[in-house]
């Protein structure tokens, strides 16, 4: 399911236009997207919790050539499923 399949359940589901119902999906996604932007972590009842998580700095190896390489330290997105979405899932 990607993006647009959303946008199709939801405007069957809630009537109103396709538009108003892409409107409602982008502001989702704007809105999780800011909050983890800030370091805080975005919590879905039945679904499962957003967070940011801090990647040390490390040395990785360039497969082709072996040469040592260093990955300057990031933030990656996590997602930890809810007990509700592991259960629906099994």
């Amino acid at each position: 399911m990607n993006k647009t399949a959303i946008v199709e359940l939801i405007h069957e589901k809630m009537g109103g236009t396709k538009v108003s119902a892409e409107q409602a999906v982008d502001s989702m996604l704007e809105a999780i997207v800011k909050t983890l932007k800030s370091g805080q972590e975005v919590s879905i009842a039945g679904l499962g919790i957003f967070s940011v998580k801090p990647r040390a700095a490390r040395t990785a190896r360039n497969p082709k050539t072996g040469e040592a390489i260093q990955v300057a330290a990031t933030k990656v997105p996590k997602f930890r499923a809810a007990k509700a979405l592991k259960d629906a899932v099994k």
